[in-house]
């Protein structure tokens, strides 16, 4: 018989002789070394890799917070400006068309690159989006600011495969840490932030492994904005209030709440999912879907005996309302329409600060009906639609608690569970992965 035969057949019976010597005899205390020094290296390397990506998310977030606030401030005082919306639209869309081409699928394409990653997202998208989402904003476009800040985060984060020659795993986590950074830093909420990175990827999945450093990029790019000088919207104006009346009637009517907020976040998506294939459908030449889109609500704006312009932008005006008094029922469906309008059309931003307001001024609006506080339930819509679109629960449920104090954890908890139930598979984001079917 041979050696290695004859090895084998020892390994069979008596597997640890066979086992190299420098294995074999190294004692459990050296073995938990070597791990501990695993561990550290892994925790420098990841501590300077966040670092990097939170300085560069952070501070692109800071520039775009601000010059947000010179748009919206100049648009709102020159309203006048809406009528230029179908040509800010054609000008976004040309632009796109001739050199971001590439980098359109926007927050898409970061998540498809984290599953699959094949080729280092462009710089370009950077400054691309920011100015198409200014102007967008300029002009009076209903349209958000998550989207742009994520998308900023995730390409800057992404050259830094370059620059250390990241592997494939360790790209898909700079570029979830930039996702982290980006959300954190332009909402002001480093713990939701840090779990949407992880979150919002797969339903119903977290990729744990990556949750260092997407938690030190998401705490380090708050500060990092906050260092600059800019800071964040603050919603409620006092107390939220408590449920009155029977625990039990307040919990089934908080779910009652989640249904809705949850039919209402699947149906934003459905909406404009479908508006965008019809405009797409419609116009094979992309600057002209902005341009026809921007002239409809430019039209109905400009040409409306109402006030309209309350819709327009991110809609903070009303979300703060939302907390102090009550509202129109009919805002939140206001600002449905032109959001979905706006980006179905081909306007850049984002989706997120929509879902805020529609979710706050539909809780505004639920709340006599459901013998709730409306501030309360303002503020549970504020996360639970959005927790339904997006398909992220438990960072919604963090967001309630970061932007509204800990007491409204349990409730928001609740309704943004439901609304993930209710919300359906297929959200805002295309690229997120449906594992399998983890609600109807």
């Amino acid at each position: 018989m041979s050696g290695l035969a004859n090895c084998r057949l020892r390994s069979a019976r008596r597997p640890h002789r066979c086992r190299p010597a420098s294995s074999r005899w190294k004692s459990p205390a050296t073995r938990r070394g070597t791990i501990i020094i695993k561990q550290l290296r892994y925790l420098g390397k990841w501590s300077l890799l966040a670092t990097l990506v939170a300085v560069a998310a952070g501070s692109a977030s800071a520039f775009f917070l601000v010059a947000l606030d010179v748009a919206t401030a100049w648009r709102e005082a020159y309203r006048w400006v809406v009528w230029l919306l179908p040509l800010a639209g054609f000008a976004v869309g040309w632009i796109y068309l001739h050199i971001g081409s590439h980098v359109e699928a926007g927050n898409n394409l970061l998540i498809d690159e984290i599953h699959d990653p094949k080729k280092v997202v462009p710089l370009r998208l950077a400054p691309l989006i920011l100015c198409s989402t200014v102007v967008s904003h300029l002009f009076g476009a209903s349209v958000g600011r998550e989207g742009t800040a994520v998308q900023m985060g995730g390409a800057l984060a992404d050259q830094l495969t370059h620059v250390f020659r990241l592997h494939r795993e360790d790209r898909s986590t700079v570029l979830m840490a930039g996702i982290s950074a980006g959300f954190a830093s332009v909402f002001g909420t480093p713990l939701a932030g840090a779990i949407f990175g992880l979150e919002v990827l797969v339903v119903g999945r977290m990729r744990l492994a990556a949750i260092y450093p997407c938690m030190l990029a998401a705490v380090l790019a708050d500060q990092v904005t906050r260092w600059w000088g800019v800071g964040h919207t603050h919603y409620p104006a006092g107390p939220l209030g408590a449920p009155d009346g029977p625990l039990a009637l307040s919990l089934a009517a908080i779910v009652v709440a989640g249904v809705i907020f949850g039919l209402v976040g699947r149906a934003f998506a459905a909406a404009t999912h479908s508006l965008s294939a019809w405009f797409k459908a419609r116009f094979a030449y992309a600057p002209l879907r902005p341009l026809v889109g921007g002239f409809v609500i430019a039209a109905v704006v400009g040409l409306s005996s109402f006030d309209l312009h309350r819709y327009l932008g991110l809609g903070i005006g009303p979300m703060v309302e939302a907390f102090r008094v009550p509202l129109d029922w009919w805002d939140w469906l206001g600002k449905f329409v032109f959001t979905v309008g706006s980006l179905g059309a081909g306007f850049k931003g984002g989706e997120v600060t929509p879902l805020f307001n529609i979710g706050a001024t539909l809780g505004n609006a639920l709340a006599p009906i459901l013998h709730l506080p409306f501030p309360l339930l303002a503020a549970i819509g504020f996360v639970a639609v959005f927790a339904g679109a997006a398909n992220t629960p438990l960072a919604c449920t963090v967001m309630a608690m970061e932007l509204f104090g800990p007491a409204v954890g349990p409730y928001a908890a609740l309704a943004c569970v439901v609304a993930f139930m209710f919300s359906g598979q297929q959200g805002i984001y295309r690229a997120q992965r449906q594992p399998s079917s983890e609600h109807p």
